[in-house]
Parts: structure tokens; sequence; C-alpha cells
């Protein structure tokens, strides 16, 4: 007895473990942050306004 295969059967075998893991680690797999973006070159603030110089 020959059985006609179709994507249907092997794509469910492969694609179960994935359900029954994510039954015990919950949905959606906790996965880590994404990395902190670099801070940009950072911006000084406008110094104080000089008095002039007196003689």
């Amino acid at each position: 007895m020959k059985r006609k295969l179709t994507w249907k059967r092997p794509l469910f075998w492969l694609i179960l473990p994935i359900f029954i893991i994510m039954v015990f680690l919950g949905f959606p797999m906790p996965v880590p942050p994404p990395p902190e973006t670099k801070a940009g070159q950072a911006q000084s603030a406008p110094g104080a306004a000089k008095k002039p110089f007196r003689l």
C-alpha cells in the first residue's frame, strides 16, 4: 500500500517540534533584546560669553 506524499505531511512534522517548544517557553519565543546603538558624538553646550578685557 503506497501513500501519496504531499507537502502537508512533512511540513507538519518539521513544524511540530517548534510548536511544542513554544508551548513550554511561551509565545513569542524569548529572544535577547537587540544590542544598544552607539551614541553619536556628544554635543557641547555653548560657553558663557566672555567679558571684555579692561585695562
